[in-house]
C-alpha cells in the first residue's frame, strides 16, 4: 500500500506572474526582492538568502527561466535543473517568502512591476551601474550588493563534479 500525500505547503510559495501582485499584496512589507538562475543550490546561495531575508519582511525570489538561464552564457547545458525543479527547492527554503520566473534577460521589467521595498544582488554586481537600481531609486526604494560567501560558485561546482567524473 502506498501512502497519499497532499502537496507539501511550500508549493503554495511558487506563484506565475498573473498571480503575483495578488500575493503579494499578502505579504508583510518590507518586501526584498532577489533574482538568479539558482542551479544547483550550496551553501553560498542558502548564505545570501537569508541575508537578503534579514533585510525586510518578505522575500521574493525571481528565477530566470531555463531559456533565460542559457542566454547568460553558462554553457548549452545550464542550467542543469528545469524551472519546475529550481522553483520547488527555492520554495522550500525558509527565508523564501515567494518565488516566481522571468524570461526576460534581466528582470528590470519584473521589478518595475513589483516595486520592491529592497533590491538585493550578489556581491559580484557594481549596484550603481545597474538599470534595476534606477528603477528601484526612482520610487524610494534601496538597491544593496551583499557580500559573497568565499569559496562558493555554482559554476566551479559543476566543474569540479565534471572532472572528477573524467
Amino acid at each position: 500500500m502506498t501512502a497519499q500525500f497532499d502537496p507539501p505547503s511550500f508549493v503554495k510559495k511558487i506563484v506565475s506572474r498573473p498571480d503575483l501582485h495578488a500575493r503579494l499584496a499578502t505579504l508583510p512589507r518590507p518586501l526584498v526582492f532577489t533574482n538568479g538562475v539558482f542551479d544547483v543550490i550550496h551553501r553560498g546561495h542558502v548564505m545570501y538568502l537569508a541575508q537578503a531575508r534579514a533585510l525586510g519582511a518578505s522575500l521574493l525570489v525571481a528565477l530566470n527561466t531555463d531559456v533565460s538561464a542559457r542566454r547568460l552564457g553558462k554553457g548549452e547545458d545550464r542550467p542543469l535543473n528545469r524551472l519546475e525543479d529550481r522553483a520547488c527547492v527555492m520554495a522550500a527554503m525558509e527565508a523564501v517568502s515567494l518565488v516566481t520566473w522571468f524570461d526576460e534577460d534581466t528582470p528590470l521589467e519584473l521589478i518595475a512591476e513589483v516595486k520592491p521595498d529592497i533590491l538585493v544582488k550578489g556581491g559580484d554586481y557594481d549596484m550603481r551601474v545597474l538599470p534595476e537600481t534606477r528603477v528601484v531609486e526612482a520610487y524610494g526604494g534601496r538597491a544593496l550588493a551583499l557580500p559573497f560567501v568565499d569559496g562558493y560558485s555554482t559554476s566551479a561546482l559543476v566543474s569540479k563534479i565534471r572532472t572528477s567524473q573524467a
